[in-house]
């Protein structure tokens, strides 16, 4: 199939953005220049939209197997192609957690069946994510891995910790690194200060997550490996991980759109969707992640997309599930970065395609021979989240009735188009 997109600006991190022309055939990217004049079967009006390198997210909750009525392969790829990524990596809490070929291989076949998005497993870090037992990292790798993690829980024991970082260097495999002290988080339910005070819940400490950081640091600085921290959420954290990355720590970094729009004041009366974990910190921690981002002290924006049904999230604060989904509203909470001029466009590409696809070895930036994935984008088209709008088989969002401007027009993958608006 041909399709010829006319007239969009394509943002290009590398060279000068411009308005261009991109014909894609067989899947691949066959010419961008201006003035294009050739037949196709599809041609798509680009004028007045941005053609991204395909967004990708590297950090997600599908929870299939094993709780699908949260989510699904099919539901949640279709949430990201609708959001615009055409890459995920799904963590392994699944039930059976992803330790082994066998799980990594459904995850695989599975998403080859609905082809909404390419799809790439992480694997545990330990067996069964109960940190104690490395697993087989060279069979993970194998079957098509990307990365290693054992999200959702640190790995407390810091020999196990640094073993496990030791063994998946020979293999070349990242780990990503939920970073945080469980004791000092200990029963805590969001962000512990004069809100949490006020509400009679319990608190986490921002050194719960920065004291973690700390260790995971200081691991893949004795190791020489690259460490990605997972959901940065706090200035003090921040502060480490720049001061490692000028010390030449092989360390990367995410944050989420939460944790830059919202501040722990979202909770408000009890509101159980905004409960995540790391949770929602101070305003001087918001300003702190958009400074991470200005700086690239924070490499990657990603969702951490976990969605949970109304049954866990209609219940006493502390007691709802943590966890938000993200997938749908990533994009234009995003795009308020370069409406404020605090990320330019290709900023912004760099943290939601390039940093991540460098990570995880993929590259979707848009030049002639490579694999087309793109992401056409409107960034004036303006639409309100709600629980009718989302995808996701879960609709636990903190951006419910919130009018977002911005949004995929086409999400084209391996020169597939796996959305479109219209």
């Amino acid at each position: 199939m041909r399709i010829l997109i006319k007239n969009s600006f394509v943002i290009d991190p590398e060279k000068k953005s411009s308005v261009k022309d991109i014909l894609i055939e067989n899947g691949k990217i066959l010419s961008v220049r201006p003035n294009i004049d050739e037949d196709a079967d599809k041609i798509i009006n680009g004028k007045g939209l941005y053609s991204f390198p395909g967004l990708i997210d590297i950090h997600v909750h599908l929870r299939e197997p094993g709780h699908e009525y949260k989510e699904t392969i099919e539901s949640g790829t279709l949430a990201a192609a609708k959001g615009g990524f055409t890459h995920l990596c799904c963590m392994p809490n699944t039930n059976p957690v992803n330790d082994n070929a066998s799980v990594t291989s459904f995850i695989i076949e599975e998403s080859k069946k609905y082809n909404h998005c390419t799809l790439y497993p992480v694997a545990a870090l330990t067996k069964g994510l109960e940190g104690d037992e490395i697993c087989e990292y060279g069979e993970l790798k194998e079957k098509g891995i990307v990365a290693l993690s054992d999200d959702g829980r640190p790995v407390e024991d810091s020999m196990v910790m640094r073993r496990a970082v030791e063994y998946a260097k020979a293999f070349d495999i990242p780990v990503f690194c939920h970073s945080e002290d469980l004791k000092l988080a200990g029963n805590g339910v969001m962000n512990e200060g004069f809100i949490s005070t006020k509400l009679g819940l319990g608190g986490i400490p921002d050194i719960a997550e920065s004291l973690g950081v700390k260790r995971d640091i200081d691991i893949a600085s004795i190791t020489g490996h690259r460490v990605h921290i997972a959901h940065v959420s706090t200035k003090k954290s921040i502060d480490l991980i720049r001061a490692a990355k000028k010390a030449g720590v092989k360390v990367t970094a995410e944050t989420a759109p939460h944790y830059f729009t919202l501040t722990e004041e979202a909770v408000g009366e009890y509101n159980t969707y905004a409960k995540m974990n790391p949770p929602l910190r101070t305003k001087a921690d918001r300003e702190a992640v958009i400074e991470g981002l200005k700086d690239n002290t924070l490499d990657v924006i990603a969702t951490d997309h976990a969605p949970h049904s109304d049954e866990e999230k209609m219940v006493p604060f502390e007691q709802a599930a943590f966890g938000i989904v993200g997938l749908e509203t990533s994009l234009p909470l995003s795009l308020e970065l370069v409406r404020k001029n605090i990320l330019s466009l290709e900023d912004l590409a760099m943290k939601m395609s390039i940093n991540p696809g460098r990570i995880i070895g993929v590259d979707n930036s848009i030049r002639e021979g490579n694999f087309a994935n793109i992401t056409i984008v409107n960034p004036n088209f303006k639409w309100e989240v709600t629980k009718a709008s989302l995808v996701s088989k879960s609709k636990n969002s903190p951006f419910l009735r919130d009018i977002m401007e911005g949004f995929s027009e086409y999400t084209i993958n391996n020169g597939n188009i796996t959305w479109s608006r219209i």
